[in-house]
């Protein structure tokens, strides 16, 4: 077999190792390993099983070499914004807190207050025109701050940052590095200068010597570890790819031209364009775009939508309802079937962020906004769901929402750049959701694009095989993506 790579992709419900190589040109995907992943409540907040994730990547390096594979370099990616401390001997300080959980509620609020007193703290506004990051109550510069307010003593220990997936490189090499794409979604990387804003680090009452050097896609970060090594029997070396799972599945996208949309669908949709710029206007800042860090320092200015987490949060309870958890197709027939409803919630009211039930949040939310829907709320519940929704109408209330948010986002897109879009393009799981595909080409009035699915895998393989030289390039690679996977076209109904 040709020379392979390895794509380690950890997303907060599961992770899985895929192996990638190319023949004539061609792209070749094979998972070797997959595992699940989530968060559970310790010491009073929500956490990661962060040495439960560095177990299931060395066991799936391990499955990978049993299953016939020894790929020449290794890449990791996960979900963006949380970290861990590690103190002067490199050992864990505390637990790696999630991003669902409350600690981070008044944050910004307490900052803004500070601010206003003159007694430090820093505004949304000005952090916006530095960083070009969004609002987002769990960005990391809220969780860092509310950690110095919970445990002083832990940030006093400090002596070096990584995020979730920066630690899992330095358990597999021993090299601590900091990657752009992800450190971007702190917060606390000038969008200029793309390194470290020391002035807004100060401002956080943070120490500025935990943070490290920031290094780029494509770098070479080192070999296993000898007891890495024995381990899964055999010297790879780890590279970093986009290690923002967003940044990676970007790079995966086969846009036809430059005035698509790219949309990467799963836990989260993240809906935006490449610039090469960021856009740090009021305007932007009002619209709560983000511009975080891409390949070869792109900026992906786009909007994070609650996405597929609302379904999969359905069908985990309904689960828990029946005793049987059903499948995604099933909840789509159910959609279908009550087509005609026009439930509609906003998917991105925090709310809907870590509800005890999505399905109740659903519901109360309907009732809110709509009287009649409040009216039918007091009479029969339904037996399956415990709401006066069906099944049915809650899935079909969050397709309507999901829709037409994605439509809204692409006319505030169009605004804010100054361009007029002709496509969707959507990779990852969420791409094989064809109903949602094409009330999403009904809503934006776009032809949609659908595929590849393994989006996040493949933009971190893309990295690998450039820096291998499988490809010249990220446009040649985008033009094999083309030709290795089937995109689907969902063209909107004529109205």
């Amino acid at each position: 077999m040709k020379t392979c790579h390895l794509a380690i992709d950890i997303g907060a419900s599961s992770g899985r190792h895929i192996v990638g190589w190319t023949e004539d040109g061609v792209m070749k995907l094979q998972e070797t390993y997959r595992f699940e992943n989530g968060i559970s409540e310790k010491n009073g907040h929500l956490c990661w099983d962060i040495e439960g994730l560095v177990e299931n990547v060395i066991a799936g390096i391990a499955a990978t070499k049993e299953a016939g594979f020894t790929p020449a370099t290794i890449g990791i990616d996960t979900w963006a914004v949380d970290f861990v401390l590690l103190d002067e001997k490199n050992e864990l300080l505390g637990d790696a807190v999630a991003y669902r959980d409350s600690r981070t509620d008044k944050i910004k609020d307490d900052l803004e207050a500070e601010a206003s007193r003159g007694e430090g703290g820093i505004t949304f506004a000005e952090q916006y025109r530095r960083t070009g990051i969004q609002y987002q109550k769990f960005n990391t510069c809220y969780q860092l701050a509310a950690l110095l307010k919970e445990h002083p003593e832990m940030i006093s220990r400090a002596r070096h940052f990584l995020m979730i997936p920066d630690y899992l490189n330095y358990r597999l090499t021993g090299v601590m590095a900091n990657e752009y794409t992800n450190a971007s979604t702190t917060a606390f990387v000038n969008a200029r200068t793309c390194d470290w804003d020391d002035d807004l680090i100060e401002k956080y009452g943070l120490p500025r010597s935990i943070f490290g050097k920031i290094r780029m896609p494509g770098t070479i970060l080192g070999k296993f570890l000898p007891e890495i090594e024995e381990k899964v029997g055999f010297s790879g070396t780890v590279v970093l790819p986009a290690t923002h799972d967003t940044g990676s599945a970007f790079l995966s996208v086969p846009a036809r031209d430059e005035k698509a949309v790219f949309l990467s669908s799963g836990t989260w949709s993240l809906m935006g364009v490449e610039n090469k710029e960021a856009i740090t206007t009021e305007e932007s800042e009002r619209a709560n775009f983000t511009n975080e860090g891409g390949y070869e320092y792109r900026f992906r200015y786009l909007k994070n939508i609650c996405g597929l987490w609302m379904i999969q949060s359905v069908r985990r309870e309904l689960g828990e309802k029946t005793g049987t958890r059903p499948s995604f197709p099933q909840l789509i027939h159910e959609a279908e079937k009550c087509a005609g409803f026009d439930g509609r919630v906003d998917p991105d009211d925090g709310r809907f962020l870590a509800p005890k039930s999505m399905i109740e949040e659903i519901a109360e939310a309907l009732e809110e906004k709509n009287e009649s829907l409040k009216k039918r709320g007091e009479g029969k519940k339904d037996p399956v769901t415990g709401t006066f929704l069906s099944v049915g109408e809650t899935m079909q209330t969050i397709y309507n929402s999901l829709s037409d948010d994605y439509a809204e986002t692409v006319r505030a897109l169009e605004k804010l750049t100054g361009k007029t879009f002709t496509s969707v393009n959507i990779v990852g799981g969420g791409s094989q959701d064809a109903y949602l595909n094409q009330k999403t080409a009904d809503a934006t009035g776009l032809p949609v694009y659908a595929g590849p699915t393994e989006g996040t895998a493949l933009g971190n393989l893309i990295v690998q095989w450039i820096l291998a030289g499988d490809f010249r390039d990220l446009a040649e690679a985008r033009s094999a993506v083309k030709k290795s996977f089937e995109i689907r076209e969902f063209d909107p109904e004529k109205k």
